[in-house]
């Protein structure tokens, strides 16, 4: 792998999942993309679905936009380990067998973005980098 390509290629990666986990928020908040099961259902206001779609959409665009990367990372990779352990693990260990496999990996990618940060393509990148002129070159 070339080392410079590194934090461009964690740059993509963060816009990619941050826009299909927002998919997944708009599914539960607007029905969108058929909603959740057959007739494009949206979670009631103030459920925990509702909950989880509103982390899921806000969380996710801000993700795509790499603003407030690690605090947003960490936040909605709590919200997958909560996901797999209330809906997915009852139903058994093994995620390929319980359909736990997307909030596994999402945990975990947003683990890694929790700990690397956002990439150079990032807002975070533009708003909070520290000046890098020392006083003797001004």
């Amino acid at each position: 792998m070339i080392p410079v390509a590194e934090p461009y290629a964690r740059s993509v990666l963060r816009i990619v999942i941050g826009f299909t986990f927002a998919c997944h928020g708009a599914q539960k908040l607007f029905g969108a993309f058929g909603g959740m099961g057959a007739g494009g259902v949206k979670a009631t206001f103030l459920s925990l679905l509702w909950v989880a779609g509103v982390l899921e959409f806000t969380g996710g665009l801000l993700i795509v936009l790499g603003l407030f990367t690690s605090p947003v990372a960490f936040l909605l990779c709590g919200e997958m380990a909560v996901a797999y352990f209330r809906q997915h693990f009852p139903r058994g260990a093994w995620p390929i067998r319980n359909g736990g496999e997307l909030a596994v990996l999402y945990c975990f990618i947003f683990l890694y973005l929790f700990t690397a940060g956002a990439g150079p393509l990032s807002l975070d990148r533009l708003l909070f980098q520290r000046s890098r002129m020392q006083p003797s070159d001004s």
